[in-house]
């Protein structure tokens, strides 16, 4: 008998048999968090919940799954990528091994259901659930899908995306599920306003000061770092004006010693909290990640967004336009952002409250502050062992 609409899914996990999740996520900071974020609402809904990861050895997420509470594993992929001059052809060997890698991963975890969150090493999940014919599911973070989504999506009939434009590039994608992107549930529901005072102090901002934050993403931006470490030093005699700058680990060192003992900057590797980081600017210099683009949207903080120029489809300059399209941010090309120029746009609006409190507004937060609960709920659907595999 069918299940009445709009019930929850049938659960014939236990505790002796848990619900079992693989999670592809890995390179950069922009796929590994919205795997996070899924993982956090799966075991939300499902507190036994057996949740791993498959990534490779050369990204981010040896460093923060691991840190996040969950198993990672390992395989031999290599990107999508056409800047590998010859050894792109080596992508269908390593993609065929490393999906028989995760066809063995899928079995020892015993899974119901493979997830793809994009990114290179997620794409092999995809083809080890179609060998293991188990199901699966994409999610696609950005406007215009990356390489390894294009070819994930012909492999299984299951997909949601985080923004509605995505769909016309994807196998299947007129029946895509929108979900929004999942976010971390800080995120989800900050209240800059309650967080302010605390978050100000955290990093230490004088008070009536403005607070800059220049925000490279994961791995930082040589760009926008040295945009950066120029402004500090217009800055040094404008002292209502303070720099957090997140530069990544590899250009921490030589980025705080080119700042000095300047009484307006900070450069920090990582930050942990963005929720704090959040609270306390003003205004954000930004690449446009589509995970960058759905915080800033949720939480409603004003933006200068600099698209990756490399980025492939150049997919950061259609993400960032999700943002300036409705007046919630400006776009500043990659070529122009020198200190000068950055100077030029950004001194105007720390000078206007109203203004920024205006661009704030204007973000549409969208489906993003329930994304991670949205696709939890498709996974578990999915999940159920009464549905037929279908290829």
């Amino acid at each position: 008998m069918p299940r009445p609409e709009g019930a929850p899914p049938d659960r014939p996990w236990s505790a002796a048999e848990p619900l079992s999740v693989v999670i592809g996520a890995g390179g950069t900071g922009g796929h590994i968090y919205p795997g996070l974020a899924l993982a956090e609402a799966l075991r939300r809904a499902v507190p036994e919940a057996v949740i791993s990861f498959v990534g490779t050895t050369r990204g981010l997420e040896t460093e923060l799954i691991p840190a996040a509470g969950h198993r990672l594993h390992t395989v031999d992929m290599i990107p999508f990528d056409p800047s590998l001059g010859a050894r792109r052809y080596l992508l269908p060997a390593a993609l065929l091994k490393s999906g028989a890698q995760c066809r063995a991963i899928l079995n020892e975890q015993r899974a119901h259901i493979a997830v793809g969150m994009g990114g290179y090493p997620s794409a092999p999940v995809i083809v080890g659930a179609r060998m293991a014919r188990l199901p699966s599911l994409i999610h696609e973070s950005n406007a215009v899908p990356g390489r390894a989504n294009r070819f994930a999506a012909r492999l299984t009939g299951n997909v949601a995306v985080a923004f509605d434009r995505s769909r016309a590039h994807l196998s299947g994608g007129e029946d895509a599920l929108t979900t929004g992107m999942p976010i971390a549930a800080a995120l989800a529901g900050l209240d800059r306003t309650a967080l302010r005072a605390r978050a100000r102090a955290e990093f230490g901002v004088p008070d009536g000061a403005r607070l800059l934050l220049v925000n490279g993403g994961s791995l930082g931006a040589a760009r926008l770092t040295e945009a950066a470490v120029g402004l500090a030093h217009r800055l040094r005699d404008r002292p209502g004006v303070h720099l957090l700058i997140k530069t990544g680990p590899a250009a921490l060192e030589e980025t705080r010693r080119r700042l000095g003992d300047s009484p307006v900057a900070r450069a920090v590797p990582y930050l942990d909290r963005m929720d704090l980081a959040y609270a306390a600017a003003d205004l954000v210099v930004s690449r446009a990640g589509a995970a960058t683009v759905a915080e800033l949207a949720t939480t409603g903080v004003p933006a200068v967004l600099v698209p990756y120029p490399h980025a492939p489809g150049d997919h950061q300059t259609h993400n960032a336009r999700v943002l300036t399209d409705a007046g919630a941010a400006l776009l500043l090309p990659d070529a122009e952002t020198t200190a000068e120029r950055l100077d030029a746009l950004t001194a105007p609006l720390l000078a206007d409250p109203a203004r920024l409190a205006a661009m704030g507004a204007a973000a549409d937060p969208g489906p993003h502050a329930r994304a991670a609960d949205l696709l939890a709920a498709r996974v578990l659907e999915l999940a159920s062992p009464t549905k037929e595999y279908a290829a």
